[in-house]
């Protein structure tokens, strides 16, 4: 219902917006632009979808091999004492748990190719908990509003688009990610936690949360221990590594068990194709209202007016070019990126603007893409109040970074 809302206030707002600007202003380009968008998106929704396809292949494929061989179940029992208060109506011992870890693993290292196959898997095996088929369960909230906050120790993907833009340090911006996608994370778990009642302050979440916080203290002092380009060798490599080493464990432990890898693989491999298929539709309906709001000159409107209001209160508006990136990227990540690489080219790659956009595409993920590419593969409709934590999330993310840049870049 909420996505419905959503949905038919993007097309409102852009169609309203248009027909001021044709009217008023005569502009007659606005809505062939508009028009162009459509079209435009909805071949870029059925491109990625296909381009999933042989990732989501492959991922289900080695999925289906650490299933068969244990592996997921061996995740399942090492993080039950923490998934059973995060997630307390999933039964004991239920291999979802070990999907739902492989998805937000993949996140924290930035390898959003394998995390999004890894994140479908665990949504579906949510879905055959789920009583009411066409409503998200509190279990799906909580996994979904982990993978908005989008927790990422190892931003690679930025640095190197920094480094393309001609960024003295391109690794600068790691610190301020790091510290900024925590905060994201941390209020994602305490306000979805709160709407689902599950008490805080029991011993394993708070050592865990503790835990967790010393670990990011940790990676945050030895990672400045390094120059930019040491960093940016062991961010890259260590993602890479780790990941392949994922990939060759999960043989390992099927040829263990004596199970046919080979099998196995073009069993879960097969789930590939009718997933990406599935989750076609959804992304159209999503990435094309986008476009039109884009196209409208809504968001520009929007940020213009976000520098008059800030600048009549007296505050520095500074950050504000930077600002395009932090909308766009609850909605999509493709656009959020190249608002990054816009902001880089326009402003300077190490300008302040820059660099706080950089930090903003690192501090959350893609809400609206991720609860349509989710939800939508399983047939939930109803989202409750999934929308409002990680919304709320992002906007903590938001806040963080721009606090967080000024004190690092201010």
């Amino acid at each position: 219902m909420v996505l419905n809302y959503i949905w038919i206030a993007f097309f409102a707002i852009a169609f309203v917006i248009a027909l001021v600007r044709l009217i008023f202003m005569g502009d007659t380009e606005v809505f062939p632009a508009i028009m162009n968008s459509t079209f435009d998106t909805s071949k870029t929704a059925f491109e990625i979808s296909l381009g999933l396809t042989g990732v989501l292949s492959l991922w289900l494929g080695i999925m289906k091999i650490g299933e068969k061989g244990g592996v997921v179940s061996f995740f399942a029992k090492i993080l039950a004492p923490v998934f059973a208060k995060l997630f307390p109506d999933i039964p004991k011992g239920h291999p979802v748990v070990g999907n739902i870890f492989m998805n937000l693993s993949a996140n924290m290292l930035g390898l959003d190719n394998a995390a999004t196959p890894l994140g479908l898997k665990a949504m579906e095996g949510l879905q055959t908990l789920n009583p009411k088929k066409d409503t998200a369960s509190n279990p799906m909230i909580m996994f979904l509003v982990l993978n908005t906050s989008g927790l990422t120790i190892i931003p690679v993907s930025i640095m190197v688009y920094r480094a393309q833009q001609g960024a003295v340090q391109p690794s600068d911006i790691f610190i301020p990610i790091l510290l900024a996608t925590f905060f994201s994370t941390l209020a994602g778990i305490v306000i979805t936690c709160l709407y689902q009642r599950i008490n805080l302050f029991n011993r394993v979440l708070l050592l865990t949360l503790g835990g967790m916080s010393l670990a990011v203290a940790g990676i945050i002092w030895g990672f400045s221990q390094m120059n930019e380009v040491t960093m940016n060798v062991v961010g890259t490599t260590s993602a890479n590594v780790i990941l392949f080493a994922i990939i060759i464990a999960f043989i390992a432990a099927g040829v263990r068990k004596k199970v046919n890898v080979y099998e196995a693989f073009v069993e879960g491999a097969k789930d590939g194709f009718s997933t990406a298929v599935r989750i076609i539709p959804y992304l159209v309906a999503i990435l094309v209202s986008i476009g039109v709001f884009r196209a409208s000159g809504a968001m520009d409107w929007l940020i213009e007016s976000f520098k008059w209001s800030i600048s009549a209160v007296g505050f520095d508006t500074s950050w504000v070019e930077a600002l395009p990136t932090a909308l766009m990227k609850p909605l999509s990540g493709a656009g959020a990126r190249g608002m990054m690489v816009d902001c880089m080219t326009t402003y300077g790659a190490d300008s302040f603007a820059g660099r706080l956009s950089c930090v903003f595409q690192g501090s959350t993920d893609t809400t609206f893409y991720i609860l349509a590419v989710y939800f939508g593969s399983v047939g939930v409709s109803r989202v409750r109040h999934a929308v409002t934590c990680g919304l709320f999330a992002d906007f903590v993310g938001m806040i963080a970074a721009v606090g967080i840049c000024y004190l690092f870049f201010g």
